[in-house]
């Protein structure tokens, strides 16, 4: 049978826009990761830690939030975000991140709705060997 040039199958970009697409028809929400600024001021007390270097908010959308249940003891509440792999990949490099990991895991916390998270758990999810999507669950 002559090869005719036609691919069928789904692209690693396609996974990805279907996803992201997804995440926008289910309410596309915003959040902002919150990472410690890495450059200090010249001022003496600041090399001695007396002086708080602040903070950079890293905006991510689209976003899916799904509350997660809790147990009693546990803490007040338990959020999932389902984030797009394009949005993380877009701002990976400003952050000097060579993995999704390393982006997730250098971020302070999570900011949602005025109130920040700290992240406990990344999962990745992947169609077709290729990330599509982030879970981060996190508590408050």
């Amino acid at each position: 049978m002559p090869e005719t040039g036609v691919q069928f199958g789904i692209s690693n970009a396609a996974v990805a826009r279907a996803a992201e697409a997804m995440l926008r028809s289910l309410g596309g929400s915003e959040i902002s990761l919150v990472f410690p600024l890495v450059t200090m001021p010249a001022d003496p007390s600041a090399q001695l830690g007396l002086a708080d270097p602040g903070i950079v908010q890293v905006k991510l959308a689209p976003v899916a939030v799904r509350t997660l249940a809790t147990a009693s003891t546990g803490p007040r509440r338990r959020l999932e975000f389902l984030i797009s792999s394009f949005a993380v990949a877009a701002e990976m490099p400003g952050r000097n991140a060579s993995s999704p990991e390393s982006f997730f895991g250098g971020a302070l916390g999570v900011l949602y709705d005025g109130e920040i998270f700290h992240i406990v758990n990344l999962q990745t999810e992947y169609f077709a060997g290729v990330a599509y999507l982030f879970r981060v669950e996190a508590v408050e």
